[in-house]
């Protein structure tokens, strides 16, 4: 007979802490130094003029998040593996190759972020400190079992909560603030449309649904006694209302602290008339002399805490995504030799990300064509996650509830919606 839910999956009692996993790490590394700049030019650009767009992401993540962590868990096999399953292999190959090559382009943009932030803060050379994080990440991955490293990336979330802190050393118009969430100052102009399919694009990112399925899927192994649901069923009420709950505050937790760095680049740069952000360590720069020292160390630590999370999900991401593709094993809780293609892909995707930092490519140019990547290539994949969770073939009985169908057609319909509003406005 199938077993009940083990323990720290949704059993009354369990803390909190232990009930997060898959769904605060994904979140978290959504605010990744690549994120952090996105958000930094846009309340740069635009004061507080986006920060309304925050309260309307959040549904949609928590929607199309909870459907990909509910096909691992369903499922017991990554997203990719899924979609090989059941869809032609034209398809499966032409996402998986757009996923990598955004996925490296956000790698080398992360990394070469964290470098710059630590030469910030205690000076020295950017490139050697870009370098090492790139290895230090790598090695981590390779002989560090997932189950002893997901407390790791765990731990790092807890970074993020420095832009909590840069919030509260600067002065914030609370009653301004609130105006421009119920009446938000929007310019209808082809700059706002870019800088709005901008934030989407960097908070919806096809490499988080990668993660998040194949996280759930690691989460199984070992001594946790978690099955996939269609082989254990009994498991099914704590593991959907542990996924909820993780997938939830992850969520929740991603976009407040997006929100407090658009609110941090307004309050701060737009208004002193610093409204050309570059990168994430430009953005900290900005701050010293306008908002102090304490507000911009809090700022450049941030990029290196999330970027220390980031890093590891971006390239593990990738190799989940591949090895899936090509019907390879995969998993960071197998040694290197049992899973040679998924850690040859791992490897190759972080010193490519790395050697990117020693070519002239212009980063902010780099970015924007990841963007655009991850724009085109969210559609389809999340038209394919919406079938599939609503799939009895796939999930047989645990299908998507209706709620999560609702919002995350919406999600679907909203990164659609931004990729046509990018080709229309296109060179303007």
């Amino acid at each position: 007979m199938a077993e009940k839910s083990p323990a720290g999956e949704g059993r009354p009692g369990t803390p909190l802490w232990r009930r997060l996993s898959a769904g605060l790490i994904t979140g978290a590394a959504d605010d990744d130094p690549s994120g952090i700049a996105t958000y930094s030019q846009v309340g740069a650009a635009f004061g507080y003029g986006m920060l309304w767009c925050i309260l309307l992401t959040v549904p949609l993540m928590i929607a199309i998040q909870g459907i990909s962590a509910g096909i691992g868990r369903v499922t017991g096999q990554g997203l990719m593996d899924g979609i090989r399953k059941y869809y032609p292999n034209p398809l499966v190959y032409g996402l998986v190759v757009s996923i990598i090559f955004a996925n490296v382009i956000n790698l080398a943009a992360d990394i070469g972020a964290m470098g710059a932030a630590l030469k910030l803060l205690i000076g020295g050379p950017a490139l050697a400190y870009t370098m090492g994080f790139a290895v230090l990440s790598l090695l981590l991955q390779i002989f560090i079992p997932f189950s002893r490293y997901s407390p790791i990336l765990k731990a790092l979330t807890l970074s993020l909560f420095a832009y909590m802190a840069t919030v509260l050393v600067i002065h914030v118009s609370w009653g301004g603030v609130l105006k421009s969430i119920v009446v938000p100052p929007v310019t209808w102009n082809a700059k706002y449309a870019v800088g709005l399919v901008a934030l989407l694009g960097t908070t919806i990112s096809p490499y988080l649904f990668c993660w998040q399925a194949s996280q759930e899927v690691e989460e199984m192994g070992g001594s946790s006694g978690r099955k996939p649901l269609k082989q254990a069923p009994l498991q099914a009420p704590a593991a959907f209302s542990r996924i909820g709950t993780d997938t939830t505050v992850g969520m929740v937790f991603s976009n407040l602290i997006a929100f407090f760095i658009i609110l941090t680049a307004a309050v701060v740069l737009h208004a002193h008339g610093k409204t050309d952000i570059q990168s994430s360590a430009d953005a900290a720069e900005a701050l010293r002399p306008l908002a102090g020292r304490l507000a911009f160390a809090l700022f450049a630590a941030g990029i290196i805490g999330t970027g220390l999370l980031a890093v590891p999900v971006l390239a593990g991401a990738t190799a989940y995504a591949a090895a899936g593709a090509f019907h390879q094993r995969a998993g960071l809780e197998h040694k290197p030799q049992r899973a040679k293609f998924f850690y040859g892909v791992l490897i190759v995707a972080s010193l490519a990300g790395m050697a990117l930092n020693l070519t002239p490519l212009d980063p902010v140019k780099a970015l924007y064509w990841s963007a655009v990547i991850n724009g085109v290539a969210a559609v389809p994949l999340m038209v394919v996650m919406m079938l599939m969770s609503s799939h009895r073939k796939v999930m047989g009985e645990f299908t998507t509830h209706w709620l999560l169908k609702v919002f995350g057609w919406l999600a679907t319909a909203a990164m659609a919606a931004a990729a046509i509003v990018m080709f229309v406005t296109w060179g303007q």
